[in-house]
């Protein structure tokens, strides 16, 4: 359960968080503030304890009232599950406390890394080594949770001169780094979404979060998607919980597809938890992407629903504004990367194999 201050903050700010009028900055604040950053990290690391299962429900409850907040949320805890996966400590020390306590936004910025992992794309930063470190050359088109006043990104990194891809942090203060105006999305406008260009970018190894992508990459993609599935999770429950909410007596006809959705989705949220938590979905991420690709579509389902159930009010602007706020979320959890065409064309390659 999400602090009633938190929930009742993101159902006033929700429009606004989605429209862009809310300011982005205050978002990290708020989600620290509730320690919705601290569940699943250990205790002795400054978390609440716990396992990634309740990190991901713990972006489930703010998805339930905004998907903008959620997306801020998984980047910010994706970042945070790098760090404390990382073999360098000294980093983690570092950077650690001010990720849990929202003063520094932390960016995954390993889209492109998880497409590079199956094949799908190229890395598109690379390096020139240096005496103590690198020089980086590149651009990612889109990352989320760049907050304008802190952030560091996670990047994957191609050699120049051949060797193995390497995994860095970047933070914003270094020389060279550009960010972006924000994004004009359709919606979820106040996640401090940008393009990151990088020109002459210099940083030490002690910026270094693995020297590995190969092994880092399949090492954190179980908590990497199984957090972004919280975002359909948590969508998928709040219009569940609408259409319970508008059945009456012209409407039971849809009592059986509600309880069909909702079954179905305790089934998938089960089956995602069972995974992440035995450590399966590490050496075998075919399941976790089927996951991903039903939970998307379930979540799909539940808005549809919920406009049936809503019926014309759904289509006026005094009534349906969540609705349609809603509508939205759902048009984006299938094109987050990894989006679902993507998951497919990686399922049907290996199925070839």
């Amino acid at each position: 359960m999400l602090d009633p201050i938190l929930s009742r903050w993101l159902d006033v700010q929700a429009q606004a968080l989605d429209v862009g009028s809310c300011d982005p900055q205050e978002v990290l604040p708020r989600l620290a503030e509730a320690n919705v950053l601290r569940i699943g990290v250990p205790k002795s690391q400054g978390g609440l304890g716990g396992d990634v299962a309740g990190a991901v429900e713990a972006i489930a409850d703010v998805a339930s009232h905004s998907l903008a907040a959620a997306f801020v949320c998984w980047g910010q805890r994706s970042f945070i599950e790098y760090l404390l996966l990382s073999p360098n400590e000294r980093l983690r020390e570092q950077l650690l406390p001010d990720l849990l306590s929202g003063k520094l936004a932390g960016a995954t910025g390993l889209s492109n890394a998880m497409k590079f992992l199956s094949g799908i794309e190229t890395l598109q930063i690379n390096a020139e080594p240096t005496d103590d470190g690198w020089t980086f050359n590149g651009r990612l088109h889109w990352v989320t949770n760049l907050r304008k006043n802190g952030f560091v990104v996670a990047a994957a990194v191609e050699h120049n001169q051949g060797g193995t891809p390497f995994i860095m942090a970047i933070p914003d203060s270094v020389a060279g780094l550009q960010r972006s105006r924000d994004l004009e999305l359709l919606g979820l406008q106040s996640s401090n979404t940008a393009a990151l260009g990088l020109e002459g970018v210099e940083l030490s190894r002690g910026w270094l979060l693995h020297e590995d992508a190969r092994k880092f990459l399949p090492a954190v993609r179980p908590a990497f998607l199984g957090l972004q599935c919280g975002m359909a999770i948590g969508l998928a429950r709040r219009s569940l919980a609408e259409v319970a909410n508008h059945l009456g007596s012209s409407r039971t006809v849809l009592r059986e597809e509600l309880e069909a959705l909702r079954a179905t989705l305790d089934h998938l949220v089960t089956e995602l938890k069972q995974g992440l938590l035995s450590g399966r979905f590490t050496a075998e991420p075919a399941p976790l992407f089927r996951l991903r690709i039903a939970l998307a579509e379930t979540a799909a389902n539940a808005v549809q629903l919920e406009l049936q159930a809503s019926g014309g009010k759904a289509y006026l602007t005094a009534h349906g504004s969540g609705f349609a706020r809603r509508w939205r979320e759902s048009a984006f959890v299938p094109i987050v990367t990894p989006s679902l065409v993507q998951l497919r064309t990686e399922l049907a390659r290996q199925a070839a194999l």
